[in-house]
């Protein structure tokens, strides 16, 4: 299900962060969502990215989005930052992969730049519902998004770093002094999300305790593979720099897709025959899946539900 959205209001959150306040176009309410949720915008006829809702999932009046600019990237962000008010665009229903835990006896949160994202929604819902929590916020010096939100609604419960070496000692800090029964949740680069999970495993912490959500995934380039459409009737060569999707994209083939980064799952696709390298975030390995736009062929073919 889609819905056209009316931009309501936008403002800068930081330098090179635009954040975009949406109302529905129908004039109905936004519906409410789980903390954590994306929602899916059409930036262009037929392309699609995923964006982290941060204002108030309960009965909101309005969906916002802060979306930082990527000049070297596809074209998303830079959209993003041209809307003015009145400008519409589709959306998706929110989803989440990244909810709170109910039976955490503790929330953890850890956010890197632009990840502070759906750690705002968390705050948001923690604070609501009186949860225990608090948050690491790691950022460059004079590029922190919603820093002025998180420390009114924080209060003592918020730290910051700014550098490695204070972001890796606070880390540390964190996983090994947590109550028995916390749940530890992080979002941001690749760099910043696998320090966490390193310092949690270091600490003996069961990994259905440690949850996050790359806000970007590195793809790095593999072998090229085979691969077989089956439902399609197509075979395509997929280079070694070259990802799954957009080889199937390239030869004519319809195929899902929103985040592009392995975080979202809308491209998830059955594979019929032959070993995947899971590379995503939303752990398809589990049920015979993959993420084509980040997930490769662990061989020379893989044999497609497509």
């Amino acid at each position: 299900m889609t819905l056209e959205l009316r931009v309501d209001a936008v403002n800068e959150a930081c330098p090179g962060v635009r954040s975009v306040a949406f109302t529905r176009a129908d004039g109905g309410p936004p519906p409410s969502y789980p903390p954590g949720s994306h929602l899916g915008l059409e930036w262009a006829p037929g392309r699609w990215n995923a964006y982290s809702l941060t204002g108030p999932s309960i009965t909101p009046d309005r969906w916002h989005v802060s979306v930082a600019l990527r000049p070297d990237g596809s074209g998303g962000s830079r959209r993003m930052h041209r809307l003015r008010p009145g400008d519409r665009m589709r959306a998706t229903m929110p989803r989440s992969g990244f909810a709170p835990v109910d039976t955490a006896r503790r929330h953890l949160l850890v956010a890197g730049g632009i990840g502070v994202t759906p750690v705002l929604s968390h705050v948001r819902w923690h604070t609501f519902w009186g949860n225990p929590f608090s948050v690491l916020y790691v950022h460059r010096p004079g590029a922190a998004p919603h820093l002025d939100e998180l420390r009114e609604l924080c209060g003592d419960r918020l730290t910051t770093a700014t550098g490695r070496a204070a972001a890796a000692g606070r880390i540390h800090r964190l996983v090994t002094t947590a109550p028995f029964g916390s749940h530890l949740y992080s979002c941001g680069p690749p760099g910043l999300t696998a320090a966490v999970g390193a310092a949690a495993r270091d600490a003996h912490w069961v990994d259905a305790r440690v949850h996050s959500e790359p806000f970007e995934r590195r793809t790095e380039p593999g072998r090229p593979f085979r691969a077989v459409l089956r439902r399609s009737g197509r075979t395509v060569e997929v280079g070694a720099a070259e990802s799954l999707l957009d080889a199937v994209h390239r030869i004519g083939v319809a195929a899902p897709s929103l985040c592009r980064s392995g975080v979202c799952g809308e491209c998830l696709t059955p594979v019929r025959h032959g070993a995947v390298d899971h590379r995503d975030a939303v752990h398809a390995g589990r049920d015979g899946r993959i993420a084509l736009c980040v997930s490769r062929a662990a061989g020379p073919a893989l044999e497609l539900d497509l």
